[in-house]
């Protein structure tokens, strides 16, 4: 295998409280703070570690979005990645962006930079749809291993350890091929400040959707942004009879 293509995102961090703008277009996205996607980081690791294996030669660094998603491309280089490429999406073109446009690109980017595997995070943390590495796989016409908590290679072929609602699957593909991660497949090292300066001088080629021959134009509009609905508060009961009458005032019960 000599090459892994490796797609990150940047995404709200997971720890900040999203806020619906007043006029409910979308989110606040001005002055919060951003990170890697979490299924994401776990992708990039599975490429490194495949890389220090001696499985793969080197591993690029994908990412869509705009100048901003340069932070995660530098995220993944002091990981570990070899070098990164920057499709430049931004504003209102970026806001409707869908999955369908990325995994076009990245489609068109893993037979350009001839990839035998391209490595997911399963879904992103703000849009959560769960929808990129299966259409990439099948633009590519590439078996998938998607939801991944284990990949192993014997020879030209993959062992993918898939979780599935009842439990593990595990299935066999050809190279080249798709992978999602999934939170169990590794857990995700931390850049140390030598790498994170050695990430700096590591090369990142920005290119446009057009360059690619992708059209990224909306097929969708954002009608509105919702808060989620407030959960009333609980309250504590002094016994069964009480419980029963409440649920019956409540008309959940006759």
């Amino acid at each position: 295998m000599s090459r892994v293509l490796v797609g990150v995102k940047r995404v709200i961090d997971y720890a900040v409280k999203i806020r619906v703008k007043p006029d409910k277009s979308g989110v606040v996205t001005e002055g919060v703070k951003h990170s890697m996607n979490p299924f994401d980081e776990i992708a990039v690791e599975e490429a490194v570690k495949l890389k220090e294996k001696k499985i793969a030669s080197e591993v690029v660094a994908v990412s869509v979005g705009p100048a901003q998603s340069q932070e995660v491309l530098r995220t993944a280089l002091a990981m570990g990645a070899d070098r990164g490429i920057h499709i430049e999406v931004a504003g209102k073109e970026y806001d409707l962006l869908q999955p369908i446009h990325v995994s076009k690109i990245l489609a068109k980017l893993a037979q350009d930079e001839k990839a035998d595997l391209v490595i997911l995070g399963k879904q992103a943390i703000d849009d959560d749809c769960n929808q990129t590495a299966q259409m990439t796989a099948a633009l590519l016409d590439w078996p998938q291993g998607a939801f991944a908590s284990k990949v192993d290679k014997d020879g030209d072929t993959l062992t993918v350890v898939r979780e599935v609602d009842g439990g593990l699957e595990t299935i066999k593909a050809k190279l080249p091929a798709v992978i999602s991660a999934d939170l169990r497949l590794n857990t995700p090292r931390y850049a140390t400040l030598p790498n994170i300066m050695k990430a700096k001088k590591k090369p990142i080629k920005k290119l446009a959707p057009k360059d690619l021959g992708v059209d990224t134009s909306p097929r969708i509009e954002i009608v509105s942004v919702e808060d989620p609905p407030v959960r009333q508060a609980g309250s504590v009961l002094p016994d069964v009879d009480t419980l029963l009458s409440k649920l019956r005032d409540g008309g959940h019960i006759k």
